[in-house]
């Protein structure tokens, strides 16, 4: 799909038009002229994708787990529970 051209009236006035073509991709960008002369481009970020990879284990490395951390599993059980 190549990039339309649009004159910059045109763009200015219906600029959340052009925004909203681009985001829903029913176009690849466009070219604002100035006078018939091409001044400008307009054409959609790319998507963020957010990277997952460094989500598990960020915090790897930076506390130590006691070794009597499930001492107290009965007990935390009991408060749940009502026991």
């Amino acid at each position: 799909m190549t990039a339309q051209i649009i004159n910059m009236l045109d763009a200015k006035t219906s600029l959340s038009k052009l925004i909203h073509a681009l985001e829903n991709g029913a176009s690849s960008g466009f070219i604002i002229a100035r006078n018939g002369t091409p001044a400008a481009r307009l054409m959609p970020l790319e998507k963020a994708v957010p990277d997952r990879s460094k989500r598990i284990g960020v915090a790897k490395g930076r506390f130590k787990v006691p070794a009597d951390f499930d001492n107290h599993n009965a007990q935390v059980q009991n408060l749940f529970e009502g026991n």
